[in-house]
Parts: C-alpha cells; sequence; structure tokens
C-alpha cells in the first residue's frame, strides 16, 4: 500500500523540483517509496501486535487499546522528524480534523451547521497558507514552500510555452 500510494508521488516530486541525474532521481524515487512501505508496515506490524498483548493481558478488547497501541507505534515508526514522516502526519491531521468535527456536531457538543461549512474552511486554508507563504515563508514544509515558489513566484516570469508546458523555473542571468 505504502508504495503504490507514495511511489506516483515521489516520481511527480522529485522530477519536478529535484536537480540531479536520472540515477540520483530514481535513487530518490525508490528511497522515499521504500521508507513510506516500511513505516506503514512497521507501525501496522506495531499497533496489531500491541492491540493483541493488551486484550491478551487483560481479557478482552478495550477502546483505549487502539489508542494507546497507535500511539506507541506513532511515537516508535513516525516520531522521527524527516520529510516522509512530517507528511504522513500531516495528512493524518488533516483527516483528524474533519473526523472530530463531525463526531462533535454527532455528539451534540456543537450545532450541527445551517449552511455548509466548507466555503469557510477553504476561506480560511487559502488565506492562511498564502499569508504564510508571502510573510514568513520559512515557517512552511520545504516542499510546500518549493510549490508555491513554483506556483506563485516562478510564475511571474515567462520565457516561452515551454515554461507553460514543462517547468517554469527562474533563469539565472549568465
Amino acid at each position: 500500500y505504502g508504495a503504490k500510494i507514495r511511489a506516483p508521488h515521489a516520481l511527480v516530486m522529485t522530477f519536478l523540483f529535484r536537480s540531479g541525474s536520472l540515477k540520483d532521481k530514481l535513487k530518490a524515487i525508490a528511497r522515499a517509496t521504500y521508507t513510506h512501505s516500511r513505516n506503514l508496515a512497521c507501525f501496522v506490524f506495531t499497533y496489531k501486535g500491541l492491540k493483541v498483548l493488551q486484550e491478551k493481558l487483560q481479557g478482552k478488547s478495550l477502546q483505549s487499546h487502539s489508542f494507546l497501541a497507535a500511539c506507541i507505534g506513532g511515537w516508535l515508526v513516525f516520531g522521527e522528524n524527516n520529510n516522509i514522516n512530517s507528511q504522513i502526519n500531516m495528512y493524518l491531521l488533516s483527516r483528524i480534523l474533519f473526523a472530530l468535527a463531525r463526531l462533535a456536531v454527532e455528539k451534540g457538543y456543537i450545532p450541527q451547521p445551517k449552511k455548509d461549512p466548507f466555503p469557510l474552511f477553504a476561506t480560511l486554508v487559502w488565506g492562511t497558507v498564502l499569508w504564510l507563504f508571502e510573510t514568513y515563508p520559512h515557517t512552511l514544509q520545504p516542499s510546500l514552500q518549493s510549490s508555491m515558489t513554483y506556483l506563485y513566484h516562478d510564475s511571474n516570469v515567462w520565457h516561452n510555452i515551454s515554461d507553460f508546458l514543462l517547468y517554469n523555473k527562474q533563469r539565472t542571468p549568465k
């Protein structure tokens, strides 16, 4: 599963934003795919093993078992601050925030919105990320910085149609 998810992402991002030889790029794609796949496999093994161990020790399955097993697995496997773990953790955080908002409505902690809140959500997300990018770019993850630089700064300069079709990178004077 990790290879299926990471390989296409690594391929696109590497060829868009990484310099170097074809061999270096292919190695980077293989390394990212391997790391993602290995981390997911290690996490699943750790999580499932710890859940079973807790159930055996306590004689029954409790809701807290999945939380504790995932906390330990997350710390052991995804606790190292690197590009792959950072992307996986940020991906999960965005999904968790949506789920917690739905759960808060379901449990009655917050009222069901009368209108779809998604337009407000999109407004705040895009306003915040562009404000951060233009004002405090160093606070954003490097791959997001690269993508935003390409979209919002490099696109200010056009040389020919290949800039639009291939890759528009500001050229430095020779």
